[in-house]
């Protein structure tokens, strides 16, 4: 797992203050597990492509079920507890533990990573630096296959903010991952929609 190295615009720094706090404390949770996971959503949209409104953070963790006891106990030294009542139940049944940091009331949803896909993402990301934040973020390509297998109007916008601002991108490795997300949910035209858009 590398580093970023490339700078950010002041908009895209600016779209991330509101989450400072929240932001540093699940990047701390992260770097308590050994690095096993990666943010993704909207802040990852905003800062690989172009900044945009969000109200959450994302980020996808690879860990297993027996591991929660220990995650919840180590985010809540962190200012971060459950959001529902049953959150491994839940998490058991849906693989996302629902979170918030409380004291900005920002939600927080953590996916159990386990596809092989979500193994390489985090395998691949980078940590990016903006001053004293650090947050680890897919690279490119991997944001947007996430985004093109979640396929909403904003996931496009957020797939076509990113190949703007990043015109060496691996397509290869789009093609081959966003070809097996479609067959395996039967959307067999999932790679010619996001081939257009590249």
């Amino acid at each position: 797992m590398g580093k970023a190295k490339r700078k950010r615009s002041q908009p895209a720094v600016e779209s991330v203050a509101p989450f400072l706090a929240p932001i540093q404390a699940l990047q701390t949770l992260l770097e308590q597990f050994d690095n096993q996971g990666v943010m993704i959503g909207g802040i990852a949209a905003s800062l690989l492509g172009t900044p945009r409104f969000t109200a959450d953070l994302d980020a996808v963790f690879l860990l297993g079920f027996e591991d929660l006891p220990r995650l919840l106990e180590k985010a809540g030294a962190l200012g971060i507890e459950p959001r529902i009542a049953d959150p491994i139940g839940f998490a058991r049944k849906s693989r996302v533990l629902l979170l918030r940091h409380i004291a900005s009331s920002t939600d927080i949803d953590l996916s159990l990573g386990v596809l092989p896909f979500e193994v390489e993402m985090v395998a691949r990301s980078k940590l990016l630096e903006i001053g004293a934040l650090k947050l680890r973020l897919p690279t490119p390509e991997d944001l947007i296959i996430m985004k093109a297998v979640a396929h909403r109007p904003k996931d496009l916008a957020d797939i076509q903010a990113i190949i703007a601002s990043h015109p060496d991108l691996d397509r290869d490795r789009i093609r081959f991952w966003v070809e097996q997300f479609g067959e395996a949910l039967n959307l067999p035209e999932l790679w010619k929609e996001i081939e257009k858009l590249l």
